[in-house]
């Protein structure tokens, strides 16, 4: 029967919250590195191994990711929750707030109706290092894609604009917040039904998702700050209906583990989010496309020639 080191839990915790939140794929490196480092490592962390612990660590190094992101946006997430609020109980969408929330509720239907249905098939029937790795190359492809076909378009120009008049008193994040709720919400819709190809162990659900998101005429910024929003309560959702499996004898001998494992991700987690909101500001998802294309291709051969 498979173990979990302390030693395994910290490394998949640090792994998995930089990976959830860089346009890689956290599921794509939890299948790859491990089969890739074999020994005890391809042994323990193997998601589709019989009687494997694997599967339930990663559910509690997503709630870690999850709670990284909610932490960091946590200004963002009180007007959203006062606007959903404000909202219902007027029966109205009129303010920034209020928009942005029901932009968040309808972009995060599609994968959560997805996730229910097809989550343990994609997991189960694709959750192997060889589609992971083939998955991967095409993630790099999809991001590779996207900045070439957007190249010079309108979302990148937007990305420095000067507040308009009457904005000059209003923070970054809320002049972000205003320029995402202009998006209709047919194409938030279409954002998150991008999302569901993040079911597919090695399609990176940031990179997906930036990738609508740039197509829909948001900056790169704009684009990966309603990414990453968009994916909190997603993650969060899947974690806890697979939290109590933890409370039970599946989670007997590992939850020290994935205590330890839990608090690497979250901090990971939270500096990865830190960088990336910073780094979209300026920069593309060229160095990501190209890293995954790589990757993905190399571990292929590894994996087929050896």
């Amino acid at each position: 029967m498979s173990v979990l080191t302390y030693t395994e839990a910290i490394g998949v915790g640090l792994l998995q919250g930089v990976t959830e939140l860089f346009p890689v794929s956290s599921l794509g490196h939890s299948i790859l590195v491990p089969a890739l480092l074999g020994g005890h490592w391809k042994q323990d962390l193997d998601v589709a191994g019989e009687n494997s612990p694997y599967l339930n660590v990663l559910i509690g190094l997503h709630l870690a990711t999850a709670f990284a992101l909610i932490v960091y946006f946590r200004r963002d997430w009180v007007r959203v929750v006062r606007g959903f609020v404000s909202s219902a109980r007027e029966r109205r969408i009129e303010t920034v707030e209020q928009k942005l929330a029901w932009l968040l509720v309808v972009g995060t239907v599609p994968v959560g109706v997805a996730g229910l249905a097809l989550d343990h098939l994609f997991r189960t029937a694709l959750g192997k290092p060889v589609p992971a790795a083939i998955f991967l190359t095409l993630n790099g492809l999809v991001l590779y894609v996207t900045e070439r076909l957007r190249r010079g378009g309108t979302g990148r120009r937007r990305a420095g604009a000067a507040p308009a008049p009457g904005e000059e008193h209003l923070s970054h994040e809320e002049l972000s917040d205003r320029r995402i709720a202009k998006l209709t919400f047919g194409e938030a819709l279409k954002i998150g039904t991008a999302e569901i190809l993040a079911l597919l162990p090695g399609i990176s659900r940031s990179g997906v998702t930036i990738s609508a998101g740039i197509f829909r005429g948001l900056s790169h910024e704009d684009a990966a700050r309603f990414s990453f929003m968009l994916a909190t309560p997603v993650i969060a959702a899947a974690a806890l209906l697979k939290v109590p499996a933890l409370l039970g004898p599946a989670g007997d001998g590992i939850r020290g583990q994935v205590l330890a494992g839990s608090v690497a991700a979250f901090v990971a987690g939270y500096v990865a989010v830190k960088f990336l909101t910073k780094y979209f500001e300026t920069k593309t998802l060229t160095p990501f496309a190209i890293y995954c294309t790589l990757a993905g291709l190399g571990s292929l051969a590894y994996l087929t020639l050896t």
